[in-house]
């Protein structure tokens, strides 16, 4: 895995070296094995190399024999060597052994068409200087990042993290509040914003183009989930291993010694035991387990490394690893509220400790309908389907606002928030559903100022903007579509690539193969959600194969106990966050309100644990940005 970084200016002004090379040096961590530069006229480019596979003949960025095209690329393309058969029967000759050639030897070969060839995880520049033209292209589900920014004076800025950016000195850190409401609401920055005024996100599965003459850039999507068109796939579980192990088999290729995430769930225990049939050795997996007995999985996931007899490590993470709090801003630049990022933080160190690639189970809950948010969804949505939405907003939305708050139930027993659900329609009341501070509560953190500044955004626009592009779809469709373009590159990914990357190790996710992917979601929805059961066709296949104990146990999803932790160790961190210097200067957030909820929750009246958590962050990546508010 590696780390790019780039400039283009289009007025004819000489790039700063300096900065470049301060850019690129603040993501060795992505890539410690090896740097490299290409100065040319206009355009300056940056690499820094993990080294997985031809390490002596990587060497980046990378130019074509003519060199009339350079190449700066982060990502593995799995089918690299049939795509070099290829190229080969087409004329074309390579030097190494790496996918980076084959990658460019394709963009000259089939232009910018050569994305829609590729199979694996990747975010790339290339600069033609026979068109003067920057191309930059994301891989479909955003497993690899990348960041640019337009500046006033033209200069053009990319890279693989948003610390690079901020290295260049005409880079104006304003706040963009609209993000920040986004990220009060779901405990990240959803695509293609960023938290800061002028710094995008390319989104998955788009490419963008740059012309150096005229300064304007072109985006456009290159790939589109079909989730819309009823199902043609009949439910064959020996159809679906045989996919998933051609996907892991795909990403078992490396010089390096490789590993997997192991946590004892479904998809991690698929993926290892796959790993296993295709290996003549032990697999080496970990695990972080929890001193809190309801958040520990480690007897699963060391039941599972012992039926497949790989060799498996666990470490305890504890509320003395809360001490990561202060960690994070470094590691996400942007704030970041997935509690999870702590023991994947964790796991990706003691990975790294034996391996330089790790396999993970990521994206099977998206693709197959595994969390339980979807199944509540369906339960609600056959109430909404039932009753008139204007039935159901003049008699279920007075009910929830008399209707007494019971954070202590489970989700589905707290009446209030059902019946604030029963009242909007699907796409509402599914962002409702997963948001970390809901409406009320953002209400109350929010300063008169901000509130103001909003100017009536709600960040559940981007939800019904998503629904919209499949309509007629069936309702389990629609929310997994919606997480597939937000949840699962805004939160999943991100997470999994920063922690990762922090350690330099690499993570590779067959579940989010995009063949494996566009067959998954062609089984159709009557396979995903059976008799209340999610993710069924996806257990059905793991039957056999995996022990049957991982199959039937009930979920619990890879977390800290925060909300202990927050009454407890972290208390007087709550306290003195009431008094932050660092939130009032920025003028988001009502010290008034903010107090109230810091007192419910330390008396056990609310549980704000997650709300709280997002402030959190907040506070301490605002030290770290360094932003004036918008």
């Amino acid at each position: 895995m590696c780390g790019i970084t780039g400039i283009i200016t289009t007025a004819r002004t000489r790039i700063d070296q300096a900065v470049l090379r301060r850019m690129t040096e603040s993501i060795t961590h992505r890539g410690p094995d090896d740097d490299g530069y290409f100065w040319g006229n206009q355009v300056a480019f940056g690499h820094c190399r993990l080294s997985i596979i031809d390490a002596a003949g990587g060497h980046q960025p990378m130019l074509s024999a003519d060199e009339g095209v350079v190449l700066t690329y982060n990502g593995e393309i799995y089918n690299f060597q049939f795509l070099r058969r290829e190229l080969e029967g087409l004329g074309h000759t390579f030097k190494t052994e790496c996918d980076t050639e084959v990658l460019l030897e394709a963009y000259l070969e089939w232009g910018q068409d050569c994305v829609s060839r590729l199979r694996g995880m990747f975010a790339f520049a290339i600069w033609d200087n026979r068109k003067g033209e920057l191309f930059l292209a994301r891989d479909r589900l955003g497993i690899k990042p990348l960041y640019y920014a337009s500046l006033p004076d033209g200069t053009f800025l990319f890279a693989s993290e948003m610390k690079a950016l901020m290295k260049h000195p005409g880079l104006q850190r304003r706040l963009r509040l609209d993000a920040v409401e986004d990220y009060l609401a779901l405990g990240y920055v959803p695509d293609p914003k960023s938290i800061l005024t002028g710094v995008e996100k390319l989104p998955p599965a788009h490419c963008l183009t740059l012309s150096k003459d005229t300064g304007r850039f072109d985006l456009y999507r290159y790939w589109q989930l079909d989730m819309a068109t009823p199902s043609v796939v009949d439910e064959d579980t020996d159809e679906l291993l045989e996919r998933l192990e051609e996907a892991v088999k795909l990403r078992m290729i490396a010089d390096v010694p490789l590993g997997a995430f192991l946590s004892g769930g479904v998809d991690s225990s698929m993926v290892v035991g796959l790993m296993s049939r295709n290996s003549d050795k032990p697999v080496e997996t970990c695990s972080v387990g929890s001193d809190v007995p309801e958040f520990d999985e480690s007897g699963y996931a060391q039941n599972v490394a012992d039926h497949f007899g790989a060799h498996h490590r666990m470490r305890l993470i504890s509320a003395h690893d809360a001490s990561l709090i202060d960690v994070m801003p470094d590691v996400f630049d942007e704030p970041f509220a997935d509690m999870s990022a702590l023991p994947t933080y964790r796991v990706c160190a003691l990975a790294r400790e034996t391996v330089k690639v790790a396999l993970s189970g990521d994206g099977g809950d998206e693709l197959f309908g595994g969390y339980r948010r979807y199944r509540l969804h369906m339960m609600e949505e056959q109430f909404r389907n039932a009753i008139p939405h204007m039935v159901r907003r003049a008699v279920f939305g007075p009910l929830s606002k008399v209707y007494p708050k019971m954070d202590w139930a489970p989700q589905f027993l707290r009446a209030k928030s059902t019946l604030e659900g029963l009242a909007r329609n699907s796409a509402q009341a599914y962002f409702q559903s997963v948001a970390k501070t809901p409406d009320r509560d953002r209400l109350r953190l929010q300063s008169d100022r901000m509130k103001k500044q909003l100017q009536g955004y709600h960040p559940q626009e981007r939800f019904e903007e998503l629904a919209g592009h499949i309509p007629g779809a069936h309702p389990l469709s629609v929310v997994q579509y919606i997480d597939i373009n937000t949840y699962l590159p805004g939160d999943i990914l991100t997470k999994v690539d920063r922690a990762s990357m922090a350690h330099s190790l690499e993570v590779r996710v067959p579940l989010l193969d995009h063949k494996f992917f566009e067959w998954g979601v062609r089984l159709g929805p009557e396979s995903r959600i059976v008799d209340g059961d999610g993710k069924a066709a996806f257990k059905k296949a793991a039957r056999g194969f995996i022990p049957d104990q991982i199959i039937d146990r009930p979920k619990k999803g890879f977390n800290i106990p925060a909300g202990q932790w927050m009454r407890e160790e972290l208390a007087p961190i709550l306290e003195s966050l009431c008094e932050s210097e660092i939130l009032l200067d920025s003028g988001l957030i009502s010290r008034t309100g903010l107090r109230e909820m810091v007192a419910e929750h330390l008396a056990s009246k609310r549980d704000h644990h997650a709300s709280l958590w997002c402030v959190l962050m907040l506070d301490r990546s605002l030290a770290k940005l360094d932003a004036s508010p918008a």
